[in-house]
């Protein structure tokens, strides 16, 4: 059996301010696509400022809104090869 490297390229963006944290994410594949999220997080005005727990939040959520476009990319690309409909598995 042949096993070969793949890799993905990934990048993630924040912007902040006192109150809010947006993230921008992107993963390049192999074949040059590239597939892009976001995410957002608040911190209540009680909470203490913690700009590294905003970014976890909002980075997180952004590489989740990747994970659901790649899923329904791969079930599209089964789809086309089988001829048949393929049940996604959601996290």
């Amino acid at each position: 059996m042949m096993h070969t490297a793949v890799g993905w390229h990934v990048e993630l963006e924040f912007q902040e301010d006192d109150q809010h944290t947006r993230a921008a994410a992107m993963v390049r594949l192999p074949d040059g696509t590239e597939v892009r999220g976001h995410g957002r997080a608040s911190r209540h005005h009680t909470d203490s400022n913690q700009p590294r727990v905003g970014e976890e939040i909002a980075g997180a959520r952004a590489l989740d809104e990747i994970a659901r476009k790649l899923l329904g990319k791969a079930h599209d690309e089964i789809d086309q090869a089988s001829g048949r409909t393929s049940h996604p598995i959601h996290m």
